[in-house]
Parts: structure tokens; C-alpha cells; sequence
């Protein structure tokens, strides 16, 4: 059966490209700070805004991620315990976010890699997309031409001497950016190349494309300042153009694999007062033997969503397979295979 665009998420899609082409000429001065040498950057940022929009608004149809989208928010934004969760969700960001020690408890190693890759490409980004979109500029300062005058917005941010460590910092960050991804990827590369639990369950589409895309943009990128400053900027304009190719390609990637997760791993929080609220709530006793093992609110959205699925998993005599305990599953798992064979029940 051929697939068809989602209209709604295609109207979402849409709308979020339009507000971003909307930010870029309001936020650069209608495009009196746009440099037009970076349309095919800010092309590419375009088209992954709506692929990214619409993948996830198609993402949130689904049964289970649309209950859990919901009842996250109705569970945050409860009058009565507003204050509090605004609390939780700080500390929810800092451990799930900036902290990310749910890394941490798998594998240290892999901790630290993770943070040098993920800060590394959201610091990159934050500076590297306001340059392109011209919300961020420099002008040289008319009373010191050593010295640069920042603007962001259009308003102007400071002043500081280009040979200063600020101004070092401020035209190598990139370069600092992709030092720090690197490392958490030699790292990374070891891993899926000598662990065999990851060898076992990695794809290159989702596991290994992702880091070969940003190792070429690292590395294109540095080879950019090598060029300019040791290189009296041989090759320069290959470099340049090879740079922008692979920065295109994996925005343009972005929807489609592994760095979609991005976008996801904020919703995520939300889970977190749904599971809060189902332990502070009743427990589920299992139809069989009696014994409680769920919390009553989630039972009742699973129910719910094997409803909209489609998928019957009522007993005879009445009650639902969702109201078992896992271990009294197994037993009626292996109670039925004993009955098919002829074999003797017991419990």
C-alpha cells in the first residue's frame, strides 16, 4: 500500500519552516546581516526544520506517545502542584540534559564520551546557526581596527580586541567544538568496534553513519583553519566547499536517524511525572493471584491503547491481559503449551 503524507503534520512541517524563514529575516535585520554566500546552509536548516516538525508530529499520533504526551502535561501544569513540578523538571533537565547521568550508571567511559559529543555539537550549533541566519555579527570597531564590535539581534553586545583571548575564543570555538567531538568519538569508535554487545546489535544507518558525519564535518572544519592560518590558504575553496557538502547533508539527514533522538529525549521528562504520579497512586492486584504489580493509571492507558490499536487482549469470563502479573504470564504461557501438547496442567 503506498504511503501518503500526513496533512497534518505537513501543515505543521510548513508552519515551522515558515516561522524559521520568518526568524531569519526579522533576526538579521531583513537580511541586512545575512551573508548570501550561506543559502545553501540556510536552505538546508529550512527543509530539516519541516522534515524534523513533521516526523515529529507524526511521532506524537501514535497511541502510546500520544497518551504519554498528554498525561504529561496534565500531570505538570495541575494548579495545585505547579510550583513543585517546575522544581522536579529543573532537576529532571539538569540529570537528563546537561548532566546526563543516566550515561553515567551504564558506563563512565561512555559517559564522558557522550557528554563530549553531545555539548560539543550543541555548543557548535549554538554558535554556528545564528552566524548563518546573520542574528549574530561582528564590524570592526571604528575608533581601534584591531579590536571587533559584536551584534546580536541587531543591538550591540561588546567590543573586544581580536588578539585578546576573547577573540581567540570567539573565532576558534568551533575549532575547540570539534577537538571535543573528536575525542568522544575515538572513544565511541573503539567501542562499536571491540564490544561485542554493541557489534552484536549495531546498524550502520543508525550506529556508525552518524559518527562518519560528523567526524567529516570536525574534520573539515579544521582543515578550514589549518588552511587559513598555516597553509597560507591552499585548497581553501575545496575545503570550503567539501565543509559545506557534509554540514548540508547530515542537516538535511537529521529527521531520518539517529540524531532525531535530539528532539525526542526532551519529551521524555514527561515520563517521569507520569511514572511519579502512578507509584504516589493505587496498585493494580493481579486477576490470577492477587498480588499487586503496576500502578493502577498505567494499566488502565495500556487498556486504552491496545483499544485504539486494535488489539483484543480480553480473557474469557471477562477481565483483561493487561490485569496479570508477568510471572503469572509465564505460567499461562506455559500452561497453554502443556494443553496444546496433551500435556498434564499444573500450576
Amino acid at each position: 500500500m503506498r504511503k501518503q503524507l500526513d496533512l497534518g503534520a505537513t501543515r505543521a512541517g510548513v508552519t515551522a519552516a515558515g516561522l524559521h524563514v520568518i526568524a531569519i529575516l526579522v533576526g538579521s535585520g531583513g537580511l541586512r546581516h545575512f551573508d548570501p554566500a550561506l543559502i545553501a546552509y540556510t536552505s538546508a536548516s529550512v527543509i530539516a526544520a519541516f522534515g524534523i516538525v513533521y516526523r515529529y508530529s507524526v511521532w506524537l499520533q501514535r497511541p502510546p506517545t500520544r497518551l504519554y504526551w498528554r498525561r504529561g502535561w496534565e500531570l505538570f501544569l495541575r494548579p495545585s502542584r505547579l510550583a513543585g513540578n517546575a522544581a522536579w523538571l529543573a532537576r529532571l533537565l539538569w540529570t537528563q540534559v546537561v548532566a546526563q547521568t543516566f550515561v553515567a550508571r551504564r558506563d563512565r567511559v561512555r559517559w564522558r564520551a557522550h557528554l563530549l559529543i553531545s555539548w560539543g555539537c550543541l555548543a557548535a550549533s549554538a554558535v554556528t546557526f545564528p552566524l548563518v541566519f546573520g542574528w549574530v555579527h561582528f564590524e570592526a570597531d571604528p575608533r581601534d581596527p584591531s579590536a571587533y564590535r559584536a551584534f546580536v539581534l541587531g543591538v550591540a553586545a561588546g567590543v573586544f580586541p581580536a588578539h585578546s583571548l576573547v577573540g581567540w575564543l570567539t573565532f576558534h570555538v568551533l575549532d575547540v567544538c570539534a577537538v571535543a567531538i573528536l575525542v568522544g568519538m575515538a572513544w565511541v569508535f573503539r567501542r562499536r568496534m571491540f564490544d561485542r554487545g554493541a557489534m552484536s546489535v549495531q546498524q550502520f544507518g543508525m550506529d556508525f553513519l552518524p559518527l562518519v558525519l560528523l567526524f567529516a564535518i570536525c574534520v573539515t572544519g579544521l582543515m578550514l583553519t589549518v588552511s587559513s592560518l598555516w597553509m597560507r590558504g591552499y585548497s581553501y575553496t575545496f575545503l570550503a566547499m567539501l565543509h559545506a557538502f557534509t554540514v548540508i547533508v547530515t542537516l538535511l539527514y537529521l529527521p531520518f536517524g539517529k540524531f532525531f533522538h535530539v528532539f525526542q529525549r526532551p519529551a521524555n521528562l514527561g515520563v517521569h511525572f507520569y511514572r511519579r504520579e502512578g507509584d504516589e497512586t493505587g496498585q493494580t492486584a493481579c486477576a490470577r493471584c492477587g498480588s499487586t504489580f503496576a500502578a493502577e493509571m498505567h494499566v488502565r492507558d495500556l487498556e486504552t491503547v491496545l483499544d485504539q490499536l486494535g488489539i483484543d487482549q480480553g480473557m474469557e469470563g471477562g477481565g483483561h491481559y493487561q490485569r496479570v502479573c508477568p510471572p503469572c504470564r509465564r505460567k499461562l504461557v506455559a500452561l497453554t503449551q502443556l494443553d496444546a501438547i496433551g500435556g498434564p496442567g499444573f500450576l
